[in-house]
């Protein structure tokens, strides 16, 4: 008798965590297969350190197949989800496709950047939920701080060294911190123009920072960034977004070539289209992570609307803590349907919340005891590493280097701006010249141009030239003004 497959769609939190108690509980009496677009983990808390340059990219990535014991990896992009015939339809890194059947689905595929319909966002901002996109916010930030130090022009100086972040959750807020104290680090060893420093604004049309924390919580962090220099405005968003700077809803337009979008996020549009009751985006499910309908197919983390049984008629929230716990549970429950153990309810005990701030400086509850300043900081890292299911060692050494030794404040010029548009589907992945899509519209393109060929039997150009650039040479450079206009993307 061949043994039952197992398709984990999304490496997040949740499918990390399912793959790592199934591969537990069924001791290779089950085929797991984990399907991701990445070949790592992305320990998401931690990202704001690797824009910031405390820590290296790789410290915050965890090996799937070093971590997960008798777990087959399928790099690719699932596209296409049929619960009739159990299939999960699949495209590869290189642009081939693929198929895999199941006998137990489980759907992890997270979330992606929040739209809002703001004029100029799409085009001017950048979001901040995979590692190419901290990985272009270092170079950028670095970048402008160069280029605000050599500027002759007061005015274009005092744009290039003034940063916006939009949304004041966990996210915005450790961006806004981390990043005031890199750009202040960068400016000791290239200064600026006198009476001028690195200006970062934190908005969010929200009464107060942090508004999904405790009240103790938010004013914590309200005055370490107000004390750090962060220009912290809430009940204010933005109208309009250009390549020079942006309009507030007060009116007031910021000078700025930065503008960095954290208002939240939203479910993978992957789970829109298996065709099953919706809750704002996300999948229903029962208590049990399972699909009414279909007992075979289970769901977690953001992409699922858990039923929180400690608030009826709630929702668990979208957040990296459910996430983490949801795998757990769809790990047994999953096993339990094989015969092993016994299934159980999603059922949570708020353990409390850190946000770290940069340096020493954290807010934290946990076990709902508020705390702030250095032993807060102590917690929340302690928290981390705890959290992390590898690289301990490796963040705490690069914490400890940090401490003792002057941020490298280089560019890398790995990942440009057209590569992380902020509409991407797939923020875990950067685009590249000549990636599957591109090699796409190179083959459309040939072949409405292959009738046509001049004497030297070369194709005829066409009006989609333009659109279709050699993937064998080097990118354009970027427009001086501002963030260049991303590739059409996914939506």
């Amino acid at each position: 008798m061949s043994r039952p497959r197992v398709v984990i769609v999304g490496a997040g939190f949740a499918g990390y965590q399912t793959a790592r108690i199934l591969s537990r509980l069924t001791r290779n009496k089950a085929d797991i297969v984990l399907l991701n677009p990445t070949d790592y983990f992305l320990y998401l808390p931690l990202l704001p350190q690797v824009a910031a340059g405390v820590l290296e990219p790789r410290r915050v990535t965890v090996s799937l197949t070093g971590t997960l014991p008798g777990v087959r990896l399928v790099l690719g992009e699932a596209d296409d989800i049929d619960l009739e015939a159990r299939t999960v339809h699949y495209t590869g890194p290189e642009g081939d496709g693929g198929t895999l059947s199941y006998d137990r689905l489980v759907l992890a595929v997270g979330s992606v950047n929040k739209l809002l319909p703001v004029p100029g966002v799409a085009e001017h901002a950048h979001g901040f939920r995979g590692l190419p996109e901290a990985l272009y916010l270092r170079d950028h930030v670095t970048r402008q701080i160069e280029l605000a130090a050599s500027a002759d022009d007061f005015k274009d100086c005092s744009a290039r060294c003034t940063f916006v972040v939009v949304g004041a959750g966990y996210t915005g807020s450790e961006v806004a911190a981390q990043g005031q104290l890199f750009t202040d680090q960068l400016v000791r060893r290239k200064p600026l123009r006198e009476g001028l420093r690195p200006r970062w604004l934190l908005l969010d049309i929200a009464p107060r920072v942090l508004p999904e924390l405790d009240e103790r919580l938010s004013s914590t962090a309200d005055r370490v960034l107000r004390q750090r220099g962060v220009d912290v405005r809430t009940g204010t968003s933005v109208e309009e977004a250009t390549s020079t700077g942006v309009r507030l809803s007060d009116g007031e337009f910021v000078d700025t070539r930065t503008l960095v979008w954290c208002v939240g996020v939203r479910p993978d549009p992957l789970v829109a289209g298996v065709g099953r009751p919706m809750e704002r985006g996300r999948l229903l499910v029962d208590p049990y992570l399972q699909v009414p309908g279909h007992p075979e197919v289970f769901a977690c983390g953001d992409a699922a609307a858990v039923p929180d049984l400690e608030k009826p008629g709630e929702y668990t929230a979208m957040t990296a803590q459910h996430a983490w716990r949801h795998g757990k549970v769809a790990g047994h429950n999953v096993a339990a349907s094989f015969g092993i153990g016994t299934r159980r309810v999603y059922r949570h005990r708020d353990l409390g919340f850190v946000v770290d701030l940069g340096g020493v400086k954290a807010a934290a509850n946990p076990l709902g005891i508020p705390l702030s300043g250095p032993l807060a900081g102590v917690v929340t890292r302690g928290y981390h590493l705890a959290a992390m299911p590898g690289n301990r060692v490796r963040v705490a050494a690069d914490w400890l280097l940090d401490a003792v030794l002057p941020r490298q404040g280089v560019q890398l010029g790995l990942v440009r701006s057209w590569s992380v548009p902020l509409e991407s589907a797939s923020p875990e992945l950067a685009r590249v010249a000549g990636g599957p899509e591109k090699r796409a519209a190179v083959a459309a393109s040939a072949a409405k141009t292959s009738a046509v060929r001049d004497p030297g039997n070369r194709p005829a150009p066409t009006s989609d030239d333009h659109a279709v650039p050699d993937p064998n040479k080097p990118a354009a450079p970027a427009p001086a003004p501002g963030p260049v206009r991303p590739a059409e993307g996914e939506s």
